[in-house]
């Protein structure tokens, strides 16, 4: 599935519209892997929740130097989001608490010198 197709499922996955589309949702952000390694899976739910949305990859991957625009429903309230990615060697990285009302890009980055992993929000 190419990402234009992971996207288009996501799309319909949150119940997207055309006008929902047009507008959008506050907490809309862009999702870029500057890792150097391909994300196999990638999950958002407010950090409220005790468990994980669907993979909104779904079947597709997030290359190196690949991005992804994450769309939400236009009637989604919560700021406060976490965020966990599933690299392809099954390690998993998550990050909690990003205000998604505030950020419209998140980077994430791997430390070679360190080995971990880091997100940069803008």
């Amino acid at each position: 599935m190419s990402l234009r197709n992971a996207f288009l499922s996501l799309m319909l996955m949150l119940g997207m519209t055309g006008s929902v589309w047009a507008g959008g949702a506050h907490q809309d952000f862009q999702l870029t892997n500057a890792t150097g390694y391909t994300i196999d899976q990638v999950y958002v739910s407010p950090s409220s929740e005790e468990s994980w949305e669907s993979d909104v990859l779904g079947r597709d991957t997030l290359g190196d130097g690949e991005y992804v625009n994450i769309h939400f429903e236009r009637d989604t309230t919560p700021c406060k989001w976490d965020l966990k990615v599933v690299y392809t060697d099954n390690e998993a990285v998550v990050w909690h608490d990003i205000d998604l009302c505030t950020v419209s890009a998140v980077t994430i980055h791997w430390d070679r010198s360190s080995g971990v992993s880091r997100a940069t929000v803008e």
